[in-house]
């Protein structure tokens, strides 16, 4: 018997994630999947929350794409009971699906802010409100939201964006003390810079087509702005999430798992 493989083994555990149709979400899914944990893959767009579950189960996992708006609170009541049942209980749940808008605080538009609010913000609260329901029934489980480094270290133009990624990690904390005597953890990952396509528009052309070499420049910058050298993936996150979800960290709750490269300390 290992003891490691055990700390990170979730097999017989359902896990839902949102945003998962790509990048960071697809990425946890991925991975948990990979850890033995049979997903519900929640997204926006049907198709990319499908293509996600279809990789996990061409790979041996058990997964299932499903359509989710996390702005809307039944949605999540949705996502519950798929995971019930695909498995018949929840145990982890990763509120990986957000949107960014750029602006300047004395900028920002209300429509923009609204919308942040209400994907960002709102969309994490339902979740862990339809997770931590769910897990009462079955004796707790563990809740990863996403937040990022955007709350940690001031940056202009992504305000708006810090201003709903730090009110995640209050309200990860806030529930993380709520609800611990019943099992239920919850903690936040808080990415660097990923270059995931909602962190893309940086290289992008007019026509949203890709520049190589403006690619080349902008992860060339940040990368030298970091202590390790180097720009972030996918899976540096993913594995964050997984370690969360797991038996591993059985005595973490209410904490931030920062993966930037040392961009910021805290």
């Amino acid at each position: 018997m290992s003891r490691v493989r055990d700390a990170f083994d979730l097999s017989g555990k359902v896990a839902v994630v949102t945003g998962a149709g790509s990048g960071l979400g697809r990425s946890s899914a991925e991975l948990l999947a990979e850890a033995g944990a049979a997903v519900v893959c929640g997204d926006l767009l049907a198709d990319s929350s499908e293509t996600t579950a279809a990789g996990i189960v061409a790979a041996g996992g058990v997964a299932l794409g499903v359509a989710a708006d996390v702005s809307d609170r039944d949605a999540h009541a949705h996502l519950v009971e798929q995971a019930i049942n695909l498995g018949g209980h929840v145990d982890i749940w990763v509120n990986s699906a957000g949107v960014m808008h750029d602006a300047k605080i004395l900028d920002l538009p209300e429509d923009d802010l609204d919308d942040l609010i209400t994907v960002n913000l709102k969309g994490t609260l339902f979740g862990c409100q339809a997770a931590g329901r769910a897990m009462i029934e079955t004796g707790g489980g563990s809740i990863i939201n996403m937040a990022s480094a955007a709350m940690l270290v001031p940056s202009p133009d992504v305000g708006g964006y810090a201003m709903t990624k730090a009110a995640v990690v209050q309200l990860s904390r806030i529930m993380a003390l709520e609800t611990g005597k019943l099992g239920i953890r919850v903690n936040v990952v808080a990415p660097g810079y990923v270059p995931t396509k909602m962190a893309s528009r940086y290289f992008l052309n007019e026509d949203g087509t890709e520049n190589p070499e403006l690619k080349e420049l902008v992860l060339g910058a940040i990368a030298k702005a970091a202590p390790l050298r180097r720009v972030g993936n996918v899976d540096d996150v993913g594995f964050a999430v997984l370690y969360l979800a797991s038996p591993a960290s059985s005595y973490v709750t209410g904490q931030i798992l920062s993966p930037n490269g040392g961009v910021a300390m805290h």
